[in-house]
């Protein structure tokens, strides 16, 4: 069993550069082999920058035989080509969101990750802080009751302009598969199953063609439902809650949640609320360590189904806001 992951990049995006690459520094488990980019020149002022002493384009990345895993950031159009290629070369990969841009293409990666048996996971970060592991114990020990209603809000003001790829349409761009994932994520996670349907509203820009805001009903088994809502366009907001016969558990920074930074969680029962302080974390390097702990395990492709749920049901919202109408979604 290796005792650490060397794990290659492929992608130099800000979210890399700022945030998972240093994770993958100081993580206990893993090790920066390579960097991989378009351009030699980034690439190498990027390994540079992280004294990693390899660096070359995307198949450079893919051809060294010293890599055991490969973190994908580049616009979403082109993830399904890099992962399919990647579970080819044998490596396992860590694919920042929205992993796919349909349920096909994710069940091509998924397909291609099995026969090749390696893990695929998408870089949802947020689940990996401590913060949501106490939001379910809260839950299990029957403590606001039986759960039934899930809120969350996510979006901030971003700048339109050309050069964001984020407003690249034909590059994957929108608010939906940028910032809606996330709440879609969280709703699964809290509930820990599907959605039975979902309805959407995307509100649209003319001069880009991409989704700035939006809002989605998620309707599960047992009378329970999620109404979360996303935006580029609005007041900075982060945060989800649960609703349940006994009381309401709120976190108010769910997502982009700082490596110093203390969160609260609010417990709400009998006209009396409770904060509870949860200890500060890094949360990209939790996910980086669980990553290459399921890998030395080499467990059965543990995040495929959670990769595969997900792509279905953001599949049915993009067809709901299409359509204007509720989609069934059929697991």
């Amino acid at each position: 069993m290796k005792s650490k992951i060397k794990f290659g990049i492929i992608g130099c995006s800000s979210i890399a550069k700022k945030l998972t690459i240093p994770a993958i520094v100081i993580g206990k488990n893993s090790v920066l082999e390579m960097i991989g980019s378009r351009s030699i020149i980034k690439a190498k002022k990027f390994a540079k920058e992280f004294a990693c002493n390899k660096f070359g384009n995307y198949d450079d990345v893919l051809n060294n035989d010293s890599v055991d895993a490969v973190y994908i950031s580049l616009p979403m159009s082109m993830h399904e080509k890099w992962a399919i290629k990647a579970a080819k070369s044998g490596k396992h990969v860590l694919c920042e969101k929205s992993a796919t841009l349909s349920y096909v293409s994710a069940k091509k990666i998924v397909k291609e990750c099995k026969n090749n048996n390696v893990q695929i996971m998408e870089n949802f970060v947020f689940k990996f802080h401590p913060q949501h592991k106490k939001f379910l114990d809260l839950i299990k020990q029957n403590t606001i009751g039986n759960i039934h209603t899930f809120s969350a809000k996510y979006g901030f003001n971003l700048s339109l302009f050309n050069q964001n790829f984020r407003f690249n349409k034909k590059l994957g761009g929108g608010a939906l598969n940028d910032v809606g994932c996330y709440l879609i994520s969280a709703s699964t996670f809290i509930f820990n199953d599907l959605p039975t349907s979902v309805f959407c509203n995307l509100e649209i820009n003319n001069k880009f063609n991409i989704d700035t805001r939006g809002s989605i009903l998620l309707t599960f088994s047992k009378n329970r439902s999620a109404l979360v809502s996303f935006s580029y366009d609005d007041y900075f907001q982060s945060t989800y809650d649960v609703w349940g016969t006994k009381g309401l558990i709120r976190t108010e920074r769910a997502f982009n949640v700082p490596k110093d930074m203390k969160t609260i969680i609010s417990l709400n029962q009998n006209d009396k609320i409770k904060k509870i302080l949860i200890p500060s974390a890094n949360q990209f390097q939790l996910t980086i360590e669980d990553f290459c702990t399921k890998i030395k395990l080499n467990s059965n492709n543990t995040f495929a189904k959670e990769f595969l749920n997900q792509a279905l049901i953001m599949d049915a919202v993009r067809k709901s806001s299409a359509k204007n109408s509720v989609i069934k979604i059929k697991s």
